[in-house]
C-alpha cells in the first residue's frame, strides 16, 4: 500500500511550481464545482479538464493507478449494482437481471465526479510538499491545532502501516495465511482481533505521543501564523494569478452551466 502523497513533488511542472495557496485555492474551487454538477453531459468536460491538468502536472500514470485502486474498488462496489436496480427504462434484460438506463447514466455521472475528484486531489497534493501545503492551508486562516493534527496523522499513518506489516508477517510464520476462497469464520475472528490490537496500540501510542509534546511545552505558547516561502520572479507572479483566474473561471463556468440546464430541464 503506498501512501506517499508528495513522493513526486520535485518536478518541475507549471503546476509544481504554481504557488501551494493559489493551487490550494484554484483546485479545490475546481473539486468542489465538480461536486455539485449533477448533469451526465458535463462529464465529459470534467474528464477533460482533469486529464489536461494532470497532464500539466507530470506526475506518473502510475501514481494515479496505484492510488486509484481501492478507492476504486469501494466506488464500484457501492455503484456496481445501481444499474440493475435504478430506474424503469430497460435497455437489457436476461432472466432476472435488467439494465436500467436511469441506472447507468447515475452510475457514469457518479464514477466521473469520483474520478475527476480524486485525480485533482491527488494533483493538490501530489505536486507540494505536505509540509508546505499545511503552511499554505495556515496562511489561509487553518487553526494551528488542525494543522498540528494534520501532520501528525499524516506523519503517523506510516508508522500504523508499519506496525500493521510486522503484525501480518507475524501472523504469516504463525502459519496463518488468508484466502478469499477459504474464508471462514475463525478468519474473521483473526482478523478482528488483528485490527482490534492495532486499534489499541495506535491509542495507546498517541497518548505517549500527547504526553511527550505536553512535556517539551506544547500548548504553552499561542500558534505562530506560518506563510509559505513566496517566489519573487515576476514571470511566476504572473502565473500563480493566471492559474487561479483560470481555476475559478473554470469552476464557476462548470456552476453556472449546471445551474442554467437544471433550471431548463425543470
Amino acid at each position: 500500500m503506498r501512501l506517499e502523497l508528495d513522493e513526486y513533488a520535485y518536478l518541475d511542472s507549471p503546476i509544481h511550481r504554481w504557488d501551494a495557496r493559489a493551487k490550494l485555492i484554484g483546485l479545490l474551487a475546481i473539486i468542489t464545482s465538480f461536486a455539485f454538477v449533477e448533469q451526465l453531459q458535463y462529464v465529459p468536460a470534467m474528464l477533460g479538464v482533469t486529464v489536461v491538468i494532470y497532464a500539466l502536472s507530470r506526475l506518473p500514470v502510475s501514481f494515479l493507478t496505484t492510488r486509484l485502486r481501492y478507492p476504486g474498488i469501494f466506488i464500484l462496489g457501492v455503484v456496481g449494482l445501481l444499474p440493475f436496480l435504478s430506474g424503469s427504462t430497460v435497455l437489457w434484460s436476461w432472466g432476472f437481471l435488467s439494465l436500467r438506463q436511469e441506472g447507468v447514466m447515475a452510475a457514469a455521472l457518479v464514477v466521473g465526479r469520483f474520478f475527476s475528484i480524486l485525480t485533482l486531489g491527488l494533483v493538490l497534493f501530489g505536486t507540494t510538499p505536505f509540509i508546505a501545503q499545511v503552511r499554505a492551508m495556515r496562511s489561509l486562516g487553518l487553526p494551528g491545532i488542525l494543522a498540528d493534527m494534520l501532520l501528525l496523522t499524516y506523519r503517523y499513518l506510516f508508522v500504523l502501516l508499519e506496525m500493521l506489516t510486522t503484525m501480518r508477517r507475524a501472523m504469516r510464520l504463525r502459519g496463518f495465511s488468508f484466502h478469499p476462497s477459504r474464508f471462514n469464520l475463525q478468519d474473521l475472528q483473526r482478523l478482528a482481533s488483528l485490527m482490534g490490537t492495532l486499534f489499541i496500540r495506535s491509542y495507546e501510542q498517541s497518548q505517549r505521543i500527547y504526553t511527550a509534546m505536553r512535556l517539551r511545552g506544547y500548548g504553552a505558547l499561542p500558534h505562530r501564523h506560518i506563510t509559505p516561502v513566496a517566489q519573487r520572479q515576476a514571470g511566476d507572479v504572473l502565473w500563480h494569478r493566471f492559474g487561479l483566474m483560470l481555476a475559478l473561471l473554470t469552476s464557476a463556468g462548470f456552476l453556472i452551466a449546471d445551474g442554467l440546464w437544471s433550471g431548463v430541464a425543470s
